[in-house]
């Protein structure tokens, strides 16, 4: 008879944890597109509960790779050196208590304290029990990034487990790694020709953490209580930090560019109160913009996840829809202007029921009924599958005109008729092989009335929808 991942799980908590005699529950969270978590329940040998967290690999399978995040992955054992080093530095952090081993019989994963707090960004950005913390965050979230890079790579032996990229080696494949995707998305292509145009000069290699966002701090009423997530760390330019904390997609809807809870002053004013130099805003731009950049492919990445597992979830393609959100905040930095948005079309079938109709009664039966009944992981995706379905919704609604036109663009622009989907690869072709210039007439336009119309398909709630066509 085959163990239960219970019973291995609670023989490596008895031998490896101090105190602990029994696993009560071990139960899976929902989020972590790129990681399992589990809150863990034990008792002592007196019959006293307390958790632990459980930090393990998708299905517990190693990797080297990942194409979600877009970047070079150094596995759970050098995460949680980077969290025991990151400690030792004066960052918020919890204890790791095991690293799993191969003989455990449980994947790669590590088992660490359990702290409280507010993770969600959502909340950490809205909820009245951090409103009077909220406006010191971002001054303190400068301190902690500084702390991070200051850490001593060869002294923590971080240097013998991260890959060391430069921001041209950066841009580059990020890039590479969506051309392998072979999906033609032109807004992308535009945006890693800005990068590279605009690369930083002066570089200084430093410990990045390439994840340091609203959603991967615990938040407290006192202020950060840990930093997670260092799944993607690497040695770079720090200046990445400071830029991905910024981008949009972690504001959560907020008009405050740090995290959704403060301002650059306060970000760099914190930062530099601890390295005593003063941060260059433009270089943090630069890294705003590949946030964007990274992102949109980050995205991208899990949706090719779903098709190649071992994470086939409901999660996976609606966060891959996300890519249009990160479009629409790069035609913001970049190309900016007027829109015109595509009017929903008339319906005129007599079917009954109409697929529409089919639609929103699994949508609303999602939302409605699962949702009332379940909680924790199933309750998240019901919400997922259910917002999933309301994007079909919306693209049988909108998405025939926005095509049409499309394509229309793309035929004034090169002057010649085709498909669609022809269309849309001359034109990224055009963009990798520099045939067509970032300011050639019509391209700003085409880009920006394509990248705002799709986000009106797949998130019109979004933030950067909203600066778009105001």
């Amino acid at each position: 008879m085959t163990e239960t991942f219970e019973a291995k799980l609670e023989a490596v908590l008895k031998q490896h944890v101090s105190g602990c005699d029994k696993l009560i529950s071990a139960e899976r969270l929902s989020g972590g597109a790129s990681q399992e978590t589990y809150r863990l329940k034990i008792a002592g040998a007196d019959g006293t509960e307390s958790s632990l967290a459980l930090r393990r690999a998708p299905g517990g399978e190693a990797r080297t790779h990942d194409s979600s995040q877009v970047t070079y992955y150094p596995g759970l054992a050098a995460e949680a050196l980077l969290m025991q080093s990151a400690k030792a530095a004066g960052v918020p952090e919890p204890d790791v208590h095991y690293v799993l081993r191969e003989s455990d019989g449980l994947g790669e994963g590590f088992v660490m304290s359990w702290l409280e707090g507010e993770a969600l960004g959502a909340r950490i950005v809205r909820s009245p029990d951090l409103a009077e913390i909220r406006p010191k965050l971002a001054y303190e979230c400068g301190q902690i990034l500084a702390r991070i890079h200051s850490i001593d790579l060869a002294a923590s032996g971080l240097d013998r487990h991260l890959h060391t990229l430069t921001p041209e080696e950066y841009v580059h494949n990020t890039w590479d790694r969506y051309k392998a995707f072979k999906t033609p998305q032109p807004m992308i292509d535009y945006a890693g020709r800005w990068l590279l145009d605009h690369l930083p000069d002066g570089l200084e290699l430093a410990l990045v953490h390439n994840d340091f966002r609203n959603g991967n701090l615990m938040i407290s009423r006192q202020g950060v209580v840990a930093v997670l997530d260092w799944e993607v760390a690497h040695i770079g330019d720090p200046m990445r930090d400071l830029g991905w904390i910024c981008t949009n997609s972690w504001r959560f809807g907020s008009d405050l560019p740090v995290g959704g809870f403060g301002t650059y002053e306060d970000l760099f004013a914190g930062y530099q109160s601890v390295t005593g130099r003063k941060v260059d805003a433009e270089r943090v731009k630069f890294w705003e913009v590949f946030g964007s950049f990274w992102w949109a492919i980050g995205c991208l990445g899990m949706a090719e996840h779903y098709r190649t597992g071992p994470d086939n979830t409901v999660e996976r393609p609606a966060i891959g829809r996300r890519s249009s959100e990160c479009q629409v905040d790069c035609v913001n930095l970049l190309i900016p202007g007027p829109v015109t948005l595509v009017e929903p079309a008339a319906r005129d079938d007599d079917e009954m029921p109409r697929i529409d109709e089919l639609l929103v009664s699994v949508r609303d039966f999602l939302h409605g009924d699962v949702m009332a009944e379940t909680e924790g992981r199933t309750n998240f995706m019901a919400r997922v599958a259910g917002n999933s379905l309301d994007i079909v919704l919306r693209d049988q609604a909108l998405g025939p005109e926005h095509r049409r036109l499309e394509r229309q663009r793309l035929e004034a622009l090169f002057v010649t008729s085709g498909e669609l989907e022809e269309l849309r690869w001359r034109l990224v072709n055009a963009l990798r092989l520099g045939e067509i210039e970032l300011d050639h007439p019509g391209l700003a336009e085409h880009l920006r009335q394509s990248v705002v119309n799709q986000i009106a398909i797949d998130q019109p709630k979004y933030s950067g929808f909203r600066n778009a066509v105001q």
